[in-house]
């Protein structure tokens, strides 16, 4: 009769928005330079598989907006979800949507909250460094210095909540490396390969879309064979 797994990439489908440079992200600046590089000067169109990982990721924050802002938990009060926020700096603007911004009423503390989905909460100990580098720049922005990351676990809806105490040093850390970024962008030269230069970031590479292309920026042998030009 029909085809549900089409039906499901025409819906996720996204309409083509070029990136611009001198606009950038935050959830883009704490993995690999390079491959963000790549990212605005070669764009790849994502594969079906990956819009349904975001998309689920879509799914489960709605879902904790909905928790949030229920009537049931008294305890908080939501009040914002998906807020817009910009930080102009001299070249370009870094711009993105907060998650969740909630009062906790036995504080009375306004406290930001990024929702991360993922596959096993059971693999999380501590909050990922390109997470909390993420908070920072909104707690930078916003002057709200309470954060918390909140993992979820796709498959039960498990949860692991970590506070992440605002550090001004980290928020600015995360603006030079977007100043570093940028300084790339205009020269077109490709920042060095984070991923490969530190064993802790390897796992970038693995499943980094851009890997032939940085690896023929370095010359990677494979095979005995020099893949540089």
């Amino acid at each position: 009769m029909f085809n549900f797994d089409e039906l499901i990439r025409n819906y996720i489908k996204r309409e083509e928005h070029p990136k611009k440079i001198g606009r950038y992200y935050p959830s883009e600046i704490g993995g690999c330079l390079r491959k963000t590089w790549f990212s605005y000067k070669h764009p790849k169109e994502p594969e079906a598989d990956l819009l349904k990982i975001f998309e689920i990721g879509n799914i489960v924050h709605e879902f904790v907006v909905d928790v949030l802002k229920s009537e049931k938990n008294p305890e908080v009060e939501l009040l914002s979800a998906e807020e817009p926020f910009s930080i102009k700096m001299k070249d370009f603007i870094i711009s993105g949507r907060i998650d969740d911004l909630i009062l906790v009423k036995s504080s009375n503390k306004k406290v930001l909250v990024e929702v991360k989905s993922i596959s096993d909460i059971n693999t999380v100990k501590d909050a990922k460094p390109q997470h909390k580098m993420q908070l920072q720049l909104y707690m930078f922005a916003t002057k709200i210095r309470n954060g918390t990351i909140l993992y979820i676990d796709k498959k039960n809806l498990r949860s692991k909540v970590f506070t992440i105490p605002y550090d001004e040093s980290a928020a600015l850390y995360a603006l030079e490396r977007f100043s570093l970024l940028h300084k790339h962008l205009i020269e077109d030269t490709p920042p060095p390969p984070e991923g490969k230069m530190d064993p802790k970031k390897s796992w970038m590479c693995q499943y980094c879309e851009y890997k032939d292309e940085c690896d023929k920026i370095d010359g990677v042998k494979i095979n005995g064979k020099n893949k540089k030009n």
